[in-house]
């Protein structure tokens, strides 16, 4: 993000990603599907760093986050059932 150029302080971080868990636990409560929710957020969050930020920018955002996804940033480890 600081790509992007957004001064956001660690405490603004934290209390936007305590926001986004909460609001994803009371969409799981009531039966949202996961996946669902987090495409509406994908599409959420590209929508406004598009309006902030434009195309070229996001677009490259974006490009960054193939080889982050390949390299397994995203992936939970599942633990042994």
């Amino acid at each position: 993000m600081r790509a992007l150029g957004l001064q956001s302080s660690t405490d603004d971080s934290l209390r936007a990603f305590q926001f986004i868990l909460e609001a994803w636990e009371e969409g799981a409560e009531q039966g949202i599907a996961p996946e669902l929710m987090a495409y509406a957020a994908l599409y959420t969050a590209l929508t406004d760093l598009v309006g902030a930020f434009g195309e070229d920018n996001v677009s490259t955002l974006v490009a960054g986050l193939r080889e982050r996804v390949l390299g397994g940033e995203f992936t939970v480890a599942s633990l042994p059932q």
